[in-house]
Order: structure tokens, then sequence, then C-alpha cells
């Protein structure tokens, strides 16, 4: 790590695009970025059943740009001891409000040492507004659908019987050029580099989607990779129900934030075209083994790489896909909800304690001036 200053972060569960603008303002903070990953057992004990397994989790967490190095089985409660154990001048956490089963801030022991740091949490991203979004089975979350649709479902998904913790809660991601710029690499192709494209959904950005764009990485000794993401209506054409569960702009975002990935097109056309390849000097096409679904015409999407013979179909070892993500969430739903429920009335509960210790202080100063 030598002489720069080290930053330690911990990660629970669902990893998602929150978690990695969390990862990389730390990184920002720092010159060597530790993240501590909790193991399945103190997840449950704390939140509740964890949606990715452990060894999930460190996979997916490997593969963000801004991580550094990974502890597995990290404390839930972030100590002195941790830090130096990994040579970490500080801890890094979003200025939300993480609490332990019995309901004590996990990092109360870094924060009266001063080895805290607090980092912004994205606006309009938690596990409690995924997990809603599975279950509801709404469309509301898309990137062209009215709002009101969206409000009736933060009115119904991660709200306690008394209130709504501004944590918990939900709100909408607005996406910015800003923040995409600060996500992309900016990087373009060099010389003998090899640009191979591959197109998708890459929904709920998951280990399955971490191991595929990794075999792609491989395949040449110079990769660059462009990722051609497909609109939502296009998503919802070929995949049904709900699908996409994460819209265009929060997909843009999990992509680009995979250390695998150079490129995205935002909205990439369904059929890869002579137009596309010629643009991008592609040199080949790649596609895992789901089912490629024909074009709205009918045609094979991948007819013209195929036609250039540099179409190739590759096998990552990994087949999990969104719906087995979802089906876990299903299978554990009235778990989630409570889980949410419960976590959402724990922090209500710190927020009234801090509410008291304020207006306390008020009287106090009050009956001093007088």
């Amino acid at each position: 790590m030598g002489n720069g200053i080290g930053d330690y972060v911990p990660i629970y569960d669902m990893v998602h695009y929150g978690h990695s603008n969390q990862l990389r303002q730390a990184k920002a903070m720092g010159d060597y970025l530790v993240v501590g990953v909790h193991t399945d057992e103190e997840i449950a004990k704390h939140k509740g059943p964890p949606v990715f397994t452990q060894a999930e989790r460190y996979k997916m967490i490997r593969a963000i740009k801004w991580v550094d190095e990974i502890v597995e089985g990290a404390p839930y409660v972030t100590t002195l001891e941790t830090l130096d154990k990994y040579n970490c001048d500080f801890c890094v956490h979003g200025d939300d409000i993480t609490l332990t089963v019995d309901g004590k801030d996990t990092y109360d022991e870094v924060k009266r040492m001063g080895r805290y740091r607090e980092c912004k949490r994205t606006q309009g991203v938690s596990t409690t507004d995924l997990v809603g979004r599975m279950l509801l089975l709404t469309k509301s979350h898309h990137s062209n659908v009215d709002n009101a649709a969206y409000q009736l479902h933060t009115d119904n998904f991660g709200k306690g019987p008394k209130g709504h913790s501004p944590w918990t809660g939900v709100s909408q991601f607005l996406q910015t050029s800003q923040k995409i710029i600060q996500f992309a690499s900016g990087k373009e192709p060099q010389p003998g580099d090899t640009i191979i494209y591959v197109a998708g959904a890459f929904d709920l950005f998951h280990i399955g989607n971490v191991d595929f764009l990794k075999t792609v990485h491989k395949q040449a000794e110079k990769p660059y990779v462009i990722v051609g993401l497909h609109f939502d209506q296009e998503v919802n054409r070929y995949k049904g129900k709900n699908y996409p569960i994460m819209n265009i702009h929060e997909r843009t975002l999990s992509v680009l934030a995979c250390r695998y990935v150079s490129e995205v097109v935002i909205g990439a056309p369904y059929a890869v075209g002579k137009d596309l390849l010629d643009h991008f000097k592609v040199d080949l096409v790649c596609h895992g083994k789901t089912e490629v679904f024909p074009d709205t015409d009918g045609t094979d999407p991948y007819a013209e790489p195929k036609k250039r013979g540099i179409f190739r179909i590759l096998d990552s070892g990994n087949n999990l896909a969104s719906d087995d993500i979802v089906q876990r969430i299903i299978e554990n739903r009235l778990q989630f909800e409570a889980r949410n429920q419960k976590k959402e009335a724990k922090e209500m509960a710190v927020i009234e304690a801090l509410k008291r210790k304020d207006d306390s202080l008020k009287t106090e100063t009050a009956l001093t001036n007088n």
C-alpha cells in the first residue's frame, strides 16, 4: 500500500450501482481502496436474508473498477483494530445510518476516534427499492413511465408503520451527464486493441453478467469491450413481465462500473448491423449461452457479424439470470418485507432520539440565555 492514504469500505448485501458510486467516491478520498464484505451469517443476523451469497458478493465487488483489495468475511461492526489490521487510515460510509441488531451505530468507535469519513448516498437506489420492484411486478420504474405510477410504488413499499425513514424509503433516480462522466473510463481504443462488442439487457447487474464479461475480456490480449444496452421497451419486448427491473439509466452506471468494460452504447439497436460494426470498427461480437430472440421482423439480430465471421458464442460457466435473482426474492418475500419494516423502525427510533437530543439542547440554550 505504500505511504498513500488507504481507505476501508464495508459492503453488505445486494451489490448495485449505488454501492459502486460509494466506492468511486471512497477511492477519490485516498490512494488505495480496501472493501470489507460481510458473510451471509452476519447479514442475516443484522439485516435479514441476503439476496446474493457471500461467494457471489466477493466476486462482484472484485469486478468493480475502483476496488484494489477485498476483505472476505469482514466484521459487521468496523473497529479501529480492523482499520489497523489492513493499514487503512480511515473508514468510509454513505450518509445514511447503519445499525446493529440491537440498534447501535456500527461506526461509533471509528467516528469517536476521527477515522471516519462520509460520502453521499446515491438518490433513487436501495436494496429495498429493487426488492420492491421485483415483488410488485409493475413497470413504473421504466424510463418512459409517468411519475404518478412510480409514486404509487414508493408509497406501497419500504414504508414502516410509523412514518418514513429517509434512508430506507424509496426515491426516484435522476440520471445526469456528470454521473455518466464520473463512471465512464474516458479511454478510447488504442492501436493494437481488439474491439469486442456484446449486447443485452444486463439487468440487476449480477454475478452471471460479471462472469460473462470477464470471459469476454479474456478473448484478446488487449481487449476493448463495448457493451450495447437495449432500451427498456426493447428489453420488455423480449423478456416480458416487468423487465427490466433496472431502467436504462441505472443499467448504464451498473455496466460502466465493471472493470472489464471500456465503453457503453446507451440504447443500442437490437440488430447488430453493418453501421454499428463499421462505426466502432468491431473485431469480434460475442454472446452468451442465453437464447437469442429474433428482431421484430423475425430476422436474426446477429446475421451481419455471422456473415463476417466475427461472431462467437461464449460459455462463462455461469448460467445465473435476472429471473433467478427475482425467484430468490419471491421465495423470501415475507422475510424481506419484515426486514424492511424492522430496519425502518430502527432508523425511525434513531431519528426520534436525535430529534429529542436536538430539542433538549435548544431548551438548555434558551434557559441559559434567560
